[in-house]
């Protein structure tokens, strides 16, 4: 039965529907697992989310987030989707959907070649910078990420700024207001930890302060209506001299 299947756990080498291999398993969630794979006629590498039955009744889940993905295909903060595909797995017909693999490392796992396991607040502005970008292209077409937490960013180049993409954003439910709100303090809040949480903050520059406002939620939204004016501010930022 489809309810009995609470994992997959491919092997590596594995051939799925004699066109991909499997190299190695990237994670896994609530809707099933993610692996990169070879492309066996081309030899291109791709990721491959095999979604698991019962997270996926009628096909549902992964029609969404399939049409979610081709909707939002011109950010280019998010993965690029190829393809849906299907497979027979203990006689259950399973989807899994095929997108571009990216390059790069979690920013938790980036993180930790930091003293500290955090940023300076300079370096963190950059990077707040390229995350708000990135989600402000997403809103302007009337989606939101609503799940942005440190192990949904993947760091694909650290040099003078970062290049950066977002992992597994929610696809359920027509967006809200609130929604938007959230993927805003969401994204201030990730900023707060990159910068070392609690233990670094009261000894931050003003100009990090006014950012956070404290993480009251009420405060960050009265400040910053919406993610383009979180952008301009970081643009027209003047700061001041500190150690």
């Amino acid at each position: 039965m489809a309810k009995h299947i609470t994992s997959f756990d491919f092997p590596e080498l594995k051939v799925i529907n004699g066109k991909y291999r499997i190299i190695s398993k990237l994670g896994g969630g609530w809707e099933g697992e993610v692996y990169k794979v070879e492309e066996i006629s081309t030899g291109i590498i791709r990721a491959a989310k095999f979604f698991l039955p019962i997270r996926n009744k009628k096909n549902i889940n992964a029609r969404r987030y399939a049409n979610k993905l081709h909707k939002l295909r011109s950010c280019s903060i998010l993965i690029q989707y190829f393809t849906q595909e299907t497979m027979l797995f203990k006689d259950e017909k399973i989807t899994y959907l095929i997108s571009d693999y990216v390059e790069g490392e979690t920013l938790t796992v980036f993180l930790k070649n930091f003293r500290g396991n955090k940023l300076p607040p300079y370096q963190a502005l950059h990077l707040l910078h390229a995350l708000v970008r990135g989600l402000e292209t997403i809103h302007a077409f009337r989606e939101y990420h609503g799940d942005l937490h440190s192990d949904n960013v993947i760091i694909q180049r650290y040099g003078l700024g970062f290049k950066v993409r977002i992992l597994d954003l929610f696809h359920w439910g027509t967006p809200k207001s609130q929604d938007f709100k959230d993927d805003l303090v969401d994204v201030i809040r990730l900023f707060y930890d990159v910068l070392g949480g609690q233990k670094t903050y009261k000894d931050m520059p003003p100009e990090v302060k006014e950012i956070v406002c404290g993480l009251k939620k009420s405060l960050i939204t009265a400040r910053f209506k919406n993610m383009s004016q979180l952008r301009i501010h970081l643009e027209n930022l003047a700061w001041s001299v500190y150690k």
